[in-house]
């Protein structure tokens, strides 16, 4: 079975733009968790959001182009130009205005997670429909609202014909999009894969939405950067994120005969769906433990192997205590003994792009050698008793990490990476 390696990493994110400022915001135990600004949450009980501050597509992206896209692709593009350049395998501009991709187009792909799309322009354009008419609707309306257009713009830009995928799994869409990914290049379908996951969805619907579900944390509204706190007694539903995490990942052979620098390891990929319930997960953890086994089996790794694990950890009262059995079924003592933690403590929770961004956490966990903390663990629940890595991050030798999601609908994911052990080249 081909070996796949990362070689690219590129983040939009709650706690920075760039792998750097994620990376050292992540050590730091920096919250990106404010006021919402993106519009007027007069009226309702959530007014606290994980927005991206600072963003500015033009920075990575011709001006044009971001007009013609969501939020969300825009992110996921500018993720990828970051990671497609660590990788070394973009061109400079052509005479079209576009950076084109050095490995063969037709062996490289693309696979996105994406959950709910471009809502900003869904939201509008109701908006102009209800208000004013059809013809008062923005033209790419369609085109720009729909999931599948973060994997199709990165494809139009740098000039992709391979597969162009986007999976859609809830909140473990990013993690399945990798999972994807893994099994093209595995399969010889692709040489290159450009994949992880994107959500831009902190609009007045999506808000409103949780909200009825009682899902999203409203006791917090005046200090929100204390709002998420995954695995505390006092949590009160999750805050929602957004933000983009996008990986380039390659055969090692393909990798090696370039001279890329080898990043880590991709070394499995597991994946269940719980048949319970639809918003809900099954509190028994069996599914779940399913597919972290599933993801140690594929990679060749025992449980006793994995050093960290990157929770769902969304703060809410199921999840947490589930995660918490979960993790005790699939891994038995050395639950006890590993390290875990939930960076959605700092960056709230981005949907699909949550996958995306704790795989690169993960991974800056092994590259880097620390655990990154659950900030805001000040009382433990008594029902989540594992090493959680509360408040401050902690330093030491990783070799092999783990990262789960849990969707609505009961979908279950998980990848493990690990530390490089071959050659590399520069």
């Amino acid at each position: 079975m081909k070996k796949v390696v990362v070689t690219g990493m590129g983040v939009i994110s709650p706690i920075g733009n760039s792998v750097d400022d994620f990376s050292q915001s992540l050590k730091d135990g920096k919250s990106g968790i404010g006021q919402i600004s993106q519009f007027d949450t007069q009226g309702f009980d959530v007014t606290i959001a994980g927005e991206v501050k600072n963003f500015a597509g033009e920075l990575w992206l011709d001006k044009k182009e971001c007009r013609k896209m969501a939020r969300f692709s825009q992110f996921a593009a500018a993720a990828a130009v970051q990671a497609l350049d660590q990788a070394k395998l973009l061109a400079d501009v052509n005479a079209d205005g576009r950076r084109l991709i050095r490995s063969n187009p037709l062996r490289t792909g693309i696979v996105l997670g994406n959950g709910i799309g471009g809502f900003e322009i869904v939201t509008e354009s109701f908006r102009k429909l209800f208000n004013n008419g059809p013809r008062r609707m923005l033209p790419l309306t369609v085109p720009m609202m729909i999931g599948n257009e973060a994997a199709g713009n990165i494809s139009i830009l740098h000039g992709i014909h391979g597969p162009a995928y986007t999976q859609v799994t809830a909140c473990a869409s990013g993690t399945d999009a990798l999972g994807q990914a893994l099994d093209l290049i595995r399969l010889g379908r692709c040489d290159v894969v450009v994949t992880g996951g994107a959500e831009a969805c902190i609009v007045p619907f999506a808000i409103g939405g949780f909200q009825m579900l009682k899902a999203l944390s409203t006791k917090r509204n005046n200090d929100p950067s204390k709002a998420s706190r995954p695995f505390d007694a006092d949590r009160d539903g999750f805050v929602l994120g957004e933000g983009a995490g996008v990986l380039v990942i390659e055969s090692e052979e393909h990798a090696q005969a370039r001279g890329a620098w080898i990043i880590a390891e991709f070394a499995g990929y597991g994946a269940g769906a719980d048949a319970h319930h639809i918003t809900s997960p099954d509190q028994s953890g069996i599914s779940g433990a399913q597919a972290i086994k599933n993801a140690l089996e594929d990679a060749g790794v025992k449980p006793e192997e994995i050093q960290y694990y990157n929770a769902h950890g969304t703060s809410t009262q199921i999840n947490d205590p589930t995660e918490t059995r979960m993790l005790k079924l699939a891994f038995g003592p050395h639950a006890y003994k590993m390290k875990i933690s939930s960076i959605k403590s700092m960056t709230g929770h981005c949907i699909a792009g949550s996958g995306g961004l704790e795989a690169i956490a993960s991974i800056l966990a092994i590259t880097e050698g620390y655990y990154p903390p659950t900030i805001n663990l000040d009382n433990p629940d008594p029902e989540c008793d594992l090493d959680y890595v509360p408040h401050k991050v902690q330093y030491g030798e990783i070799q092999t990490a783990a990262s789960g999601s849990l969707g609505f609908g009961g979908h279950n994911g998980v990848v493990v990476f690990r530390k490089y052990q071959g050659h590399h080249d520069e």
